[in-house]
């Protein structure tokens, strides 16, 4: 064995020292700092360092109201907004508006005895809650979860409720009255009447209904007396003269839009998506339009699953831009750069990037193509430019009958009802000559309008066949109004499915045609919109592009191909099918690849029941679906409905719930054997409705029974279990 020298040695112990210097150096070398004692918020501790505290932040800002929103597309935040401006006025009294997935609820039985605990509450999908709502949902119905008493109780808690529904889904209003329920089993004590909103039908008018009331055992409850607060503006508008243009939001929906760089695409920063392909799905001399359009998102980081849904981000229409820029007075200075500050930005915070321009406002940000809210009607009645205006308004905003005879059906939007009030034609193009100008402060009209909303349309392809495009399969919104003492009939027209439109005539370098029109045959032109996009960002040479995002969806296949698919898609529900079969195909083709034909043996069927008018005008996707069931080779059938070509004994049309009853033995074995699943794709107010009787009679056939109890008792147990999935609208 070697002995070691001093020199060895005395090397060695250095290189110990100067390793341990190196290992330790942050500690050796790091300036002083004071010793500090780790400190952990306690259960229910109200320090205002922790930003998920909600009673302390009410406490700060000495406010009375808390207000919680479950809230998916911003519906329901915006119905919270208001009941927080409302209790301002009324009352003179301060609410926090909070989003509740930014709080914590174990100190929920903190709210002090004299404030009010708010909830607006929209049930999602399936009877869920919306996202944001999530926890809070569990915290209130989960017998195990302790607020800061130790206990599963809020004995005294005051609460307001209101739900936001669409009765023409199963669960309408579940959220809201499961949240109803769970807090009074724990001792709250809720205040007026529970308010249940019907999208189906007016949400508007439901909750108008239902304020009133509210508001009145708000007062008496709550010891305060209406006319203590006062008429405030929420926002202030400033024009500017030197802000840097390319600072300045014209259109661009976040800044990393503004500054075109890099980022994660999503709802707060849609991606322009390039069209490919963009056709007509009808065919031609239809009075109708139904547009496929495809959407390159390579390289964009955006990736889907079959069965999400696609935001995309429409502009509003160029002459209801005009209209109200001339009805507001603001057409000569509609580029003129405008500021807004949020006077409270815990009650309303400003809802688009600023600066921005009034042209920008009214054309990118809020939803001036909607009809006009009746509340809205009374607040503008004070700035009418006649008392005769005045009078029409205050009508409108008292007179529900009235109202609904000229606003609701004749579909007008808010610069057609000032049009209207003062004496204006509505049915020549608006110029500041012609319309009348209303002296109307911005910054209520950016109040009182709700931002203009991304429309989700079903995504009709699969990232297996399709990794880097996304299809829409959109029917374009077009109907006649129904006309009154003031309006004749017009043609309205929705906001997203004539966006695309629009882009589909551009990127196939067409003209919009005419449209026929009783009064005046051919002589009216489709609406036209800003497609290209701010400073032409959606534009680029001859390609034009679209702002999307993707919104996840539970709406799935199951994994395993032997189980049996069944799936009903009239019309335009037919989109998400398409996805679903695309991604079998995906899957036959590498199957076949490694085991041949033979592989798909014990695959499950695939049933697609698919209806529309006619064979030859609305047949979508027609040429498609065969050369699927050839790589499926006999897994996939397709049973198609044409309610204007077949007709059963009686005269009557034939849909897709009729197809189902004739198959209703291989339904049931599907179902019940096969233990299949199911998906309805389409209107929720009636065929969504029918197929699902028909699916609860054939059932209840097959188990011996009736459709009432044991066919009833199937489908529940086929949704409890997710083998029963909808994708509905109404």
């Amino acid at each position: 064995m070697a002995i070691a020298s001093s020199s060895d040695v005395l090397v060695l112990a250095l290189g110990v020292v100067l390793a341990a210097v190196y290992l330790f150096r942050d500690q050796l070398f790091a300036p002083s700092k004071p010793k500090t004692v780790p400190v952990t918020a306690s259960k229910g501790s109200n320090g205002s360092g922790n930003p998920r505290d909600f009673v302390a932040k009410m406490k700060e800002g000495k406010k009375r109201i808390v207000i919680f929103y479950g809230s998916q597309t911003g519906t329901a935040e915006e119905y919270a907004i208001r009941l927080a401006k409302e209790a301002k006025q009324k009352f003179g009294l301060a609410s926090l508006v909070c989003d509740p997935e930014e709080y914590d609820f174990d100190n929920l039985d903190q709210v002090p005895e004299d404030c009010c605990v708010f909830f607006v509450m929209a049930t999602y999908g399936e009877g869920e809650p919306t996202d944001n709502a999530v926890t809070l949902c569990q915290n209130l119905s989960d017998d195990s979860f302790e607020f800061s008493n130790g206990e599963h109780k809020l004995p005294g808690l005051k609460y307001v409720i209101f739900g936001l529904g669409n009765k023409t889904y199963e669960h309408y209003n579940l959220i809201s009255r499961n949240v109803d329920a769970d807090l009074q089993k724990m001792g709250a004590i809720r205040i007026g009447e529970r308010g249940e909103g019907d999208d189906d039908k007016s949400m508007e008018e439901d909750y108008l209904e239902w304020k009133d009331g509210m508001w009145e055992e708000f007062a008496r409850v709550m010891g305060v007396e209406e006319g203590q607060g006062g008429d405030t503006p929420d926002f202030v508008v400033t024009e500017i003269s030197d802000h840097p243009p390319e600072k300045v939001y014209l259109g661009e929906l976040s800044a990393r839009a503004l500054t075109r760089s890099k980022g994660i695409h999503d709802a707060k920063n849609p991606y322009p998506a390039p069209i490919t392909v963009a056709r007509e799905l009808f065919a031609e001399g239809s009075d109708r339009n139904c547009i496929h359009v495809e959407l390159n998102t390579e390289n964009s980081g955006i990736t889907y699953q079959h069965g999400d849904h696609v935001g995309v981000w429409p502009t509003n229409a160029e002459l209801e831009v005009e209209r109200l820029l001339c009805a507001l007075g603001l057409h000569d200075k509609k580029d003129t750069i405008i500021n807004i500050e949020s006077l409270d930005p815990a009650l309303a915070k400003v809802p688009f990037p600023v600066p921005t321009t009034y042209v920008t406002v009214l054309r990118h940000y809020i939803d001036i193509s909607a009809v006009a809210g009746r509340q809205i009607l009374g607040v503008l009645s004070k700035f009418a430019p006649t008392p005769e205006a005045e009078a029409f308004l205050k009508n409108l905003n008292t007179n529900k009958e009235e109202y609904n005879n000229v606003v609701t059906h004749g579909c007008l939007k808010l610069g057609e009802v000032l049009q209207l009030a003062a004496g204006n034609d509505l049915h020549g193009a608006p110029t500041p000559e012609n319309t009348t100008s209303w002296k109307i402060p911005f910054d209520i009209i950016v109040s009182s309008i709700p931002r203009l909303q991304p429309r989700y349309y079903s995504i009709s392809s699969s990232p297996k066949l399709y990794p880097h495009s996304i299809h829409i399969t959109c029917v374009v919104l077009k109907y006649e109004s129904v006309e009154n003492q003031h309006v004749k009939t017009r043609w309205v027209y929705g906001v997203g499915s004539n966006f695309l439109l629009n882009l589909k005539f551009a990127a196939e370098g067409q003209e919009a045609p005419l449209i026929d029109s009783s009064d005046e045959p051919a002589k009216i032109f489709y609406p036209k919109y800003a497609i290209e996009g701010p400073r032409g960002a959606y534009k680029q040479d001859t390609v034009y592009k679209v702002p999307i995002h993707v919104r996840r969806s539970t709406f799935r296949l199951p994994t395993n191909p032997k189980s049996p698919v069944i799936m009903i898609g009239p019309g335009t529900g037919v989109a998400p099918f398409r996805g679903f079969v695309q991604e079998r195909v995906a899957m036959a083709r590498r199957t076949i690849e490694k085991n041949g034909p033979e592989g798909l043996a014990d695959w499950g069927s695939i049933r697609l029941y698919y209806g529309c008018r006619s064979s030859k005008t609305d047949f979508l996707y027609k040429d498609e679906w065969p050369e699927y069931a050839k790589e499926l080779h006999g897994k996939f059938t397709l049973r198609t409905a044409f309610s204007r070509e077949n007709f059963k004994p009686d005269g009557s049309k034939i849909y897709v719930q009729d197809l189902l009853w004739e198959d209703r033995e291989t339904v049931a074995d599907a179902i019940l054997n096969g233990k299949g699943y199911v998906y309805i794709c389409g209107d929720a107010r009636n065929m969504s409705k029918a197929v699902e009787e028909t699916l609860c009679k054939i059932l209840g056939e097959a188990k011996g029974g009736s459709a009432e109890v044991e066919g009833a008792a199937e489908v529940k147990l086929l949704k409890e279990r997710s083998r029963f999935l909808t994708d509905v609208w109404s």
